[in-house]
């Protein structure tokens, strides 16, 4: 029953996250470009929202969420709170679309992912943007994506990436595959990661990490039996590989996770604290 609810939180978190934001209700001064290609599929794109006057801004690279499957950048519980909150602060807001299944499944969305990196990385100057100065944010899906990226930053550095400042993963509880389809789960987790035990680890988090990685928070569910343990774990490894990962219990839920983060109080707080810990002036 616990499973079946938390399931049902889930899908009604990212129906929830998924309403259209609102372009004509930016903040004053903020600039949008949309659609901005990365490849050569209509989901290849990325939108950028632009301060008015970017001096060597940092940029943060923002991927939804939607079970691998479903998402959009331009959902509101994407953006419209963290845009409210950071880029009149003269941050760079970066939001991804990437192929999803059953196009491609996510150990190779985390291909997508990077090449969007690359891109920002490339473009950034252009913009008024520090190419080194980029935070990696991803939801559900996303941050599952961001977080392999993070454990496995070979993904990105092959394709031409520099390493990035930082990562915040908001509650993914894909952070051990194997241990996920070695137990019960939910049906979604066959079709993301099918029945290879050596996919299950290439698409793992916990199984990629090898040696110390950029710094990483990550953000789960307080009452989750399976979000705040997976990063727990995953935080122990990495940190004792010579990383430096921190959790973040919060006691909401998996939609508000993103939906609330931008708005005034503790929760926006403490993950910017994460931000001035990597040197941002915010």
């Amino acid at each position: 029953m616990k499973a079946l609810v938390s399931l049902l939180l889930l899908v009604l978190g990212w129906t929830f996250n998924a309403l259209p934001a609102q372009a004509d209700r930016l903040p004053d001064g903020v600039r949008l470009e949309r659609n901005i290609s990365y490849g050569t599929s209509r989901d290849q794109r990325f939108d950028v929202y632009l301060p008015a006057h970017p001096q060597n801004a940092p940029i943060l690279f923002m991927v939804h969420g939607g079970g691998w499957k479903r998402g959009d950048k331009e959902a509101s519980g994407v953006v419209d709170n963290k845009v409210a909150r950071w880029v009149p602060k003269g941050i760079i807001f970066v939001t991804v679309n990437y192929r999803m299944m059953p196009d491609l499944e996510p150990v190779y969305q985390a291909d997508d992912v990077a090449l969007a990196l690359v891109k920002v990385q490339q473009m950034a100057a252009g913009w008024g943007g520090d190419p080194d100065n980029i935070i990696l944010m991803g939801h559900s899906a996303g941050a599952h994506l961001v977080t392999l990226i993070n454990s496995a930053p070979e993904i990105a550095t092959a394709k031409g990436a520099r390493l990035w400042k930082g990562t915040i993963s908001l509650d993914s509880g894909a952070m051990n595959v194997p241990a996920i389809m070695n137990a019960r789960h939910f049906k979604l987790y066959d079709e993301a990661f099918g029945t290879d035990p050596a996919l299950w680890e290439a698409a793992s988090p916990f199984h990629r990490v090898k040696g110390a990685t950029q710094p990483l928070l990550g953000i789960c569910r307080q009452r989750s039996p399976d979000a705040c343990p997976q990063n727990r774990a995953l935080a122990k490894k990495a940190n004792d590989l010579g990383g430096h990962m921190t959790v973040l219990p919060m006691p909401m839920s998996h939609g508000d996770i993103n939906f609330e983060l931008g708005k005034p109080g503790a929760y926006t707080e403490r993950v910017e604290q994460f931000m001035r810990d990597l040197g941002w002036k915010i």
